[in-house]
């Protein structure tokens, strides 16, 4: 039975200590996401629904870039 005590103690150690260096590795600034911003530019003929048109009613999706010209 002591077993038990003593292997549940140390799981809450090494719990406590990975939850100790994610909070630092947050705090760190690890998984901050430098790279999707700069290439988001990049996909911009992603599909998107127009309201009120012709060729919303026809069911043809409208490119982004389409609507710039």
């Amino acid at each position: 039975m002591n077993i038990i005590y003593m292997l549940l103690a140390i799981s809450v150690c090494v719990a406590v200590i990975f939850f100790v260096a994610f909070i630092l590795s947050v705090k760190k600034g690890q998984y901050d996401d430098t790279y999707t911003p700069s290439v988001r530019m990049l996909f911009d003929d992603e599909l998107i629904k127009e309201k009120g048109t012709d060729s919303a009613k026809s069911n043809q999706p409208i490119l982004l870039k389409d609507q710039l010209k």
